[in-house]
């Protein structure tokens, strides 16, 4: 049974976070889906996915390609089975169902962002009263802190 880890993103942008996250998750032996909510981000993060250091370069696909199955990295708004870690961005949607079906969902918001901070509120709301446990992480002086755990 797995996790939601909300990551309410104000110090590091999405294209900082998302790779140090993927980095975490591809060292736990896990392949990562990046749920994205549309095609121009899914462009903007494959580009980053690829301009990263090279010694942290994440090996990824981008969904719909010939060898989604062989990708340790997926980024498209696609059906998470398959995917021990799932990252969700930019408000794309993730169920309770997924979750329990996952290691971990993460779930990655911009915290300057009024509509993004309410929608993250709504699923957690959503996902804990349908019982799946969660953990809230803000950053503070550029450090990750756990502020919530349900």
């Amino acid at each position: 049974m797995g996790a939601a880890y909300f990551y309410h993103l104000t110090d590091s942008p999405l294209e900082v976070t998302l790779p140090m996250l993927i980095g975490k998750a591809r060292g736990a032996g896990w392949r990562v889906l990046v749920r994205t909510p549309n095609p121009m981000l899914t462009k903007r993060l494959d580009d980053v996915l690829w301009q990263g250091p090279e010694d942290g370069f994440a090996p990824h696909g981008v969904a719909g390609g010939p060898h989604d199955a062989d990708q340790p990295v997926l980024i498209g708004d696609t059906p998470t089975e398959g995917f021990p870690c799932v990252m969700s961005v930019a408000g794309a949607e993730v169920t309770a169902e997924e979750i329990n079906l996952a290691e971990r969902v993460c779930i990655l918001f911009d915290g300057w962002d009024e509509a993004a901070l309410q929608h993250a509120r709504g699923q957690w709301k959503s996902l804990t009263d349908a019982g799946c446990a969660a953990q809230y992480w803000a950053q503070e002086q550029g450090r990750w802190t756990k502020k919530a755990e349900k």
